[in-house]
C-alpha cells in the first residue's frame, strides 16, 4: 500500500501535539500538512521537545491548500471552529477525524449544551468514534467524531453491562482527570496556585459530557449522574462508576468475554490506575460485585485514548488499515 498524507489542522495544542508524535512515525500515514491559525513557524518552535525530531513547517490554516495535499485531516481543533472545516473538506472528499465536541451529539443536545450549530447536514453522516462500539460503521465513513475523554473512559466501563443495568436506576460517574485536559489556556481554575496541593469537582452533574454519555448509552440524561474532578496531575483519567445490577451473573467473566477481541481494552484483576495507561492507547477496567451493586474502574490517558490516539486509530479504520498500526503502547512507567 502506498503511503497515504495526512495532516494536522491545530497543531498548537496538548493534542495537536500528540498527533504529530504520533504520526511522524506512522509505518503508513505520512504527515504533510500542519497548522494552526497564525501559520509562519514550524512545530519544533511550538513545541521545543521536537527539536532534532521534527522541523516540519506549520501553515496558517487553509482548506484548499490541505486538501491538495491530504486524503485525511486531523482537527484538533475548539468546539465551533471546527465545523467551520469540516463541510469544505467533506465537499473535497477528505476524510476528517474531528476531536472536538462538534459532531457528536444530534443538534438539539449539542446546541443546548454548546452554541448553535452551522453545518445541520453533515450531522447526518457523521459516526462516532468509539471503535468498540461503531468499528464497522467507521470503516466506510467519511467524518469520524473522536469521543470526549471523559465519555471514552465512561462508556467503555458500562457499556458491556448495561443488558445487567436495573431499569431507570442511577448511572453514577465521579471521574477524576488531570490539567491538560483543560488544554495550554490559562484560567483562574487550571492556574498552578489553585491546582497544585487541590482536588476539587466542576460542573457537577451538569456537565456537557453528561449529556453525550447518556445519549451513546441510550438513556435519559437524568439517569446519568456525572461529577468530573480536577487533580494536580499533567496527564490521566480515572473513572469510577456506580451502577445497580441483577444478581445472576458474574461480572469479571461478562466483561472478559466482552473484550475479549478488543487489542485496547484490558481487564485487570486489580484496581486500576492512571499510570500504566499514561502515554497510550490502552483503556484498563476493573470490576467488582456486591449483591446487586457494581463497581467499574476505568483508567485512560485522557490525551491519548481520551483523544490524539484513539483519532489514530479511527483513521487507521477509515483508511483500511489495521487498528493497531502506528498506535503506543509502551506506558511512561515509571
Amino acid at each position: 500500500m502506498s503511503v497515504i498524507n495526512v495532516g494536522v489542522i491545530g497543531a498548537t495544542g496538548y493534542t495537536g501535539l500528540e498527533l504529530v508524535k504520533i504520526l511522524i512515525n506512522h509505518p503508513d500515514f505520512n504527515l504533510s500538512y500542519v497548522a494552526n491559525s497564525e501559520g509562519n513557524t514550524t512545530i519544533n518552535k511550538l513545541h521545543p521537545s521536537l527539536n532534532g525530531v521534527c522541523e516540519l513547517e506549520v501553515q496558517k490554516a487553509d482548506v484548499d491548500a490541505a486538501a491538495e495535499s491530504c486524503e485525511l485531516v486531523f482537527l484538533a481543533l475548539p468546539h465551533k471552529t471546527a465545523m467551520a472545516y469540516v463541510k469544505p473538506f467533506i465537499e473535497k472528499n477528505v476524510k476528517v477525524v474531528d476531536l472536538s465536541a462538534d459532531y457528536r451529539l444530534p443538534q438539539d443536545i449539542y446546541e443546548e449544551f454548546y452554541t448553535p450549530h452551522t453545518d445541520a447536514a453533515n450531522l447526518e453522516h457523521v459516526v462516532y468514534g468509539l471503535p468498540e462500539m461503531y468499528r464497522e460503521e467507521i470503516k466506510s465513513a467519511k467524518l469520524v467524531a473522536n469521543p470526549g475523554c471523559f465519555p471514552t473512559s465512561a462508556l467503555l466501563g458500562v457499556l458491556p453491562f448495561m443488558s445487567k443495568r436495573v431499569e431507570n436506576t442511577p448511572i453514577i460517574i465521579d471521574a477524576k482527570t488531570g490539567v491538560s485536559g483543560a488544554g495550554k489556556k490559562l484560567s483562574d481554575v487550571t492556574h498552578f496556585v489553585n491546582v497544585n496541593d487541590n482536588l476539587f469537582a466542576y460542573n457537577p452533574l451538569m456537565h456537557r459530557h453528561a449529556p453525550e454519555i447518556a445519549q451513546k448509552l441510550g438513556v435519559s440524561f437524568d439517569e446519568v449522574n456525572f461529577v468530573p474532578h480536577l487533580v494536580p496531575l499533567t496527564r490521566g483519567m480515572i473513572s469510577s462508576i456506580y451502577i445497580q445490577v441483577s444478581k445472576d451473573f458474574d461480572a469479571s467473566e461478562l466483561i472478559k468475554e466482552f473484550y475479549k477481541d478488543e487489542p485496547f481494552v484490558r481487564i485487570s484483576e486489580n484496581p486500576v490506575d492512571m499510570k500504566n495507561v499514561a502515554g497510550t492507547n490502552f483503556c484498563d477496567i476493573y470490576v467488582k460485585q456486591k449483591d446487586n451493586m457494581l463497581f467499574i474502574s476505568s483508567a485512560i490517558d485522557n490525551l491519548m485514548r481520551g483523544a490524539s490516539s484513539q483519532a489514530v486509530v479511527n483513521a487507521n479504520i477509515m483508511m483500511g488499515l489495521c487498528q493497531k498500526t502506528g498506535i503506543p503502547t509502551i506506558a511512561y512507567v515509571p
